[in-house]
């Protein structure tokens, strides 16, 4: 079986939690609902319709929900020429793939979003395929995602490792037995990620890069 590089985007390889916040903010604001930009960014890496659960609870009215998404896409997407991924991130996923393991992305990003965060990482060749939570029952914290994204590349859960900066990240890997790695690039504390799970935590994808040999995925991968 391969071994698989999973990695989350927003927040982990491009710079784009805060921008998710704000847009996630004003589309609340302008729907009435007055929510703290602190506890939307905990809420970051959710699927939408999860995270407006989160975030206003179960006793909303969910025939908005749609109405909601709808307004943040709209606004996320002024700032799709201007995305930018972290230094070393497209680096990161070129020497993984050269050292074996097959790189997939694990996002809620479809479409339009996920073609301007592509454009923004510029690693295409390193990249074997994209998993999104829209292509499972249930988006992280669930498992599904990450199971998903080791069937696309026929991939164990044993030995892979998934990358990623928030808490549903950590458990969603946890709860499908893949090793977790957490980078402090999106904002979130290392305690918050190590209690979710996380076997290291980097600073960023260069922090990461610079210690891949010490890191989860030092050693060759199977096969090598």
């Amino acid at each position: 079986m391969n071994r698989a590089a999973l990695f989350d985007v927003d927040g982990t390889l491009a710079d784009t939690n805060h921008l998710h916040v704000v847009c996630w903010w004003e589309a609340l604001r302008q729907a009435g609902h007055d929510v703290m930009m602190h506890d939307i960014h905990r809420a970051i890496g959710l699927p939408g319709e999860d995270l407006l659960a989160h975030l206003l609870g179960d006793g909303r009215d969910p025939d908005g929900d749609a109405a909601l998404s709808a307004a943040h896409s709209t606004l996320y997407a002024t700032w799709f020429e201007r995305l930018a991924a972290f230094d070393s991130a497209a680096a990161l996923l070129r020497e993984l793939d050269r050292r074996g393991w097959r790189v997939v992305l694990v996002t809620s990003a479809q479409d339009r979003e996920l073609d301007a965060l592509m454009r923004a990482l510029g690693a295409d060749d390193a990249i074997a395929a994209t998993a999104s939570s829209d292509d499972v029952e249930r988006g992280k914290p669930a498992p599904d995602p990450v199971r998903h994204a080791l069937g696309l590349v026929g991939a164990s859960a044993r030995g892979s490792v998934l990358v990623g900066d928030t808490v549903w990240d950590m458990k969603a890997a946890a709860r499908a037995d893949v090793t977790c790695v957490g980078l402090l690039c999106g904002g979130i504390p290392r305690a918050d990620l190590e209690g979710a799970g996380a076997r290291a935590v980097y600073r960023h994808a260069a922090d990461l890069l610079a210690h891949l040999d010490d890191s989860p995925f030092g050693g060759p991968a199977d096969g090598d």
